[in-house]
């Protein structure tokens, strides 16, 4: 097995952090949840999906207290394995790195009791206002009213979250996805909710061209 461009990139990756101010303790960390990545991706082509599946397989071995975390290392490790060099510059320049993925984490929920609570949890005007814009464009994209309330129901859980955020953007959005992510245990599911907010997301912003990410899916019905 070949796998010089995995470790490369890796190196690419660790020194970088090094150079930000990342103690050794973290890139320790960092370094061992990528080894272990390595060997399902080594020799394949730099595709996100196969990316994707590799990431998926692995959270298995991973506790899921620490998913935000290796989430946020996997993400960033992303752009060095595929050399997406003008991408490594802009989060660079832009602070993107999560230097500290676990500083602040959403607290944490057991499933049933939050899905129960979502019967009769009161949302206010900033969070009605994407949620029904979400439920708008789905329906427009053909969406039966089922698969509109499933993934509404997905998306207010993650909102439940995202309530006390220290502040409202996509790096505390996607603290926020990575922490909830881990509440559900089977796979089916776990790829339903990470679509669904990769959607929801452009909604939250309040981007004009949100409706052009939605894309749906077989498999929609698995919540």
């Amino acid at each position: 097995m070949n796998d010089n461009r995995e470790r490369e990139a890796m190196n690419a990756y660790l020194k970088l952090l090094k150079n930000k101010g990342v103690d050794h303790e973290g890139l320790r960390q960092r370094e061992q949840w990528l080894l272990a990545l390595v060997p399902a991706i080594a020799g394949q082509p730099a595709d996100g999906l196969i990316y994707r599946e590799a990431v998926e397989h692995l959270l298995t071995e991973v506790e899921r207290e620490q998913w935000p975390f290796f989430l946020s290392v996997v993400r960033e490790y992303y752009h060095f394995w595929n050399h997406d060099i003008k991408t490594i510059a802009a989060l660079n320049a832009g602070h993107e790195f999560e230097l500290n993925p676990t500083k602040w984490q959403p607290l944490e929920h057991d499933l049933k009791a939050l899905w129960q609570r979502l019967d009769s949890e009161k949302f206010g005007v900033a969070e009605t206002w994407p949620l029904k814009a979400y439920g708008h464009a789905l329906r427009q994209e053909g969406a039966s009213q089922a698969l509109v309330d499933t993934r509404l129901r997905l998306v207010k859980l993650l909102l439940l979250k995202l309530r006390d955020v220290p502040e409202r953007d996509h790096k505390v959005y996607r603290q926020a996805v990575d922490a909830t992510v881990g509440l559900f245990t089977m796979k089916p599911t776990q790829r339903l909710f990470l679509a669904v907010v990769r959607e929801f997301y452009y909604f939250w912003i309040g981007d004009p061209d949100a409706v052009s990410h939605i894309q749906i899916e077989r498999g929609d019905n698995l919540a």
